[in-house]
């Protein structure tokens, strides 16, 4: 053991040492911090440090009661992958471990029709949800909040680690007390409003890039406030679609129409469970695609957040 070091193998995260960021953001205003947090031409650092700064003094763009949406216009959908293209995607994605048994899942291609509906800009933050427990003190605490309580600055992070129970309650709640209908989105909703008409891989184009998403890439290994990513938001303006933390959406896992049954680990352990999508800080880039059709995996940590779609 002579001459071991335990920071022999240490590599810095990304962003380690916000310090002269935060010094250099002193004194300026909340309506200016939210500018900064999604100015796209911004580094990454200061981005982070505006949205930590909000976390703290309170972020204008995160409204409870009325939650900011995008547009997502009716039209036809094009949804997963042509069975032509997975041998390309396993091969691409194999240095990650990804199985084609997964990949499966994403595939026939097929269109589907959808009428117009609204989808959160950001998906639900941890000062929302406080918001909800409020007045539902016997409702679900998330597992990420230590001792029960969310940390500092984390209040315009994105809620995760909970159940789509949960998720579902906040949405009912959140319309009783608004007059407005709040629900989670269906699977091909999600998957609309983050691909776009042209069916993109990724919200912003077709090959992935770090600099856009808060996955592993990034280095962050931690959830972020939200928005801090502009150049990954989706074609209808949503922003954290892909990294940040996957998002429940309404449907339980079935195949797609022509499609096989996919009898993975999460279908034996589970035996049913709710579709997640959109990837997470913790996961690596596959898991970010538009099309990745994915779930709490059984035995592993799964951050699981969720965004609130609402009929017009």
């Amino acid at each position: 053991m002579s001459g071991f070091s335990p920071l022999e193998d240490y590599v810095p995260p990304t962003a380690e040492d916000l310090s002269a960021e935060l010094r250099s953001l002193r004194g300026l205003d909340v309506e200016r911090l939210a500018v900064l947090a999604e100015e796209p031409s911004e580094r990454l650092e200061r981005r982070l440090a505006s949205g930590l700064l909000l976390g703290l003094s309170g972020d204008p763009r995160i409204r409870v009661f009325d939650p900011p949406m995008v547009d997502i216009p009716a039209g036809v959908a094009t949804i997963g992958v042509e069975p032509s293209r997975l041998d390309a995607l396993q091969e691409e994605y194999d240095w990650l471990g990804v199985q084609r048994e997964w990949l499966e899942k994403e595939s026939p291609r097929f269109q589907v029709e959808l009428r117009s509906f609204r989808l959160g800009r950001y998906p639900v933050t941890n000062l929302e949800f406080i918001a909800f427990l409020k007045e539902n003190p016997l409702g679900e605490l998330p597992s990420s909040w230590s001792f029960g309580r969310v940390g500092f600055a984390a209040a315009n992070q994105p809620v995760h680690t909970l159940s789509p129970r949960a998720a579902e309650a906040y949405a009912a709640w959140l319309s009783s007390r608004t007059g407005r209908r709040f629900r989670l989105p269906t699977e091909f909703e999600w998957e609309y409003a983050a691909s776009g008409p042209e069916a993109r891989s990724f919200p912003w184009g077709e090959r992935f890039s770090e600099d856009l998403a808060n996955t592993r890439e990034a280095g962050l290994l931690s959830a972020t406030p939200v928005g801090i990513f502009p150049g990954g938001r989706s074609p209808f303006g949503a922003l954290d679609m892909a990294g940040n933390v996957e998002e429940y959406v309404a449907d339980e896992y079935r195949p797609y129409p022509g499609g096989r049954l996919i009898e993975d680990e999460i279908l034996q352990k589970l035996g049913r469970y709710r579709i997640t999508r959109g990837g997470a800080f913790d996961k690596f880039q596959d898991l970010a695609r538009c099309h990745r059709r994915h779930g709490p995996v059984p035995d592993s940590s799964s951050v699981i957040g969720f965004r609130l779609a609402e009929d017009p």
